[in-house]
Parts: C-alpha cells; structure tokens; sequence
C-alpha cells in the first residue's frame, strides 16, 4: 500500500489513467467511477477525480465552487534517466511549461 497520497484533479480521468500507466509507469489500483480511480507508483498513491465528479475530491464546495485542474499543484517522481523520459514525453506530444531545472 502507498505511503504519500496525492489527489489531483483532472478534466479526463479516462485519458489521466491512460497517461500516468503508459507514459509514467503507474498502476491502476482501482477506477470504480468515471470520475474517480486511484493509481500507485512505489510508495506513492495518485487519486484522480474529475471536477464536479460527486462526492469526494471533485465534488462542490459549500459555496458552490468546483475544483478544477491546471493549477501549480506538483508531485515528484524517480525516473533512472530524466532526460530520456522528458524526451520520450516529448515525442508523443506531451508539452511541458519549462526546461530542465
């Protein structure tokens, strides 16, 4: 079972899974919901919701308010070599906000 669980929200849960276990290695815990599934990498736990997806991550706040993707939320991943895997990314049409840091 994962240790750091990361919740993060994404517009395509369907295209999220496909992206994070093709590209990124990721295993696909459990998807019982077309906007809900869970995913892990070693120690870390990846929950995807979609906005506005019911109860849970995705769902309203009181005020009405629905969490949306694309902000600056952030979570590290181990890769053997970056440069490779940026550059695969980058051949399947993956766009990246910078460079290398």
């Amino acid at each position: 079972m994962a240790t750091v669980s990361v919740r993060y929200i994404v517009r395509d849960v369907d295209a999220a899974i496909a992206f994070y276990r093709d590209n990124l290695g990721f295993a696909e815990v459990m998807h019982p919901a077309p906007a809900f599934a869970m995913l892990s990498l070693g120690d870390l736990r990846l929950v995807l919701s979609a906005p506005g997806g019911g109860p849970g991550g995705g769902q309203a706040m009181p005020d009405g308010t629905v969490p949306e993707p694309g902000g600056w939320n952030r979570f590290a991943i181990e890769v053997p070599d970056l440069e490779a895997a940026v550059a695969r990314l980058r051949e399947k049409g993956v766009r990246f906000r910078n460079e290398i840091v």
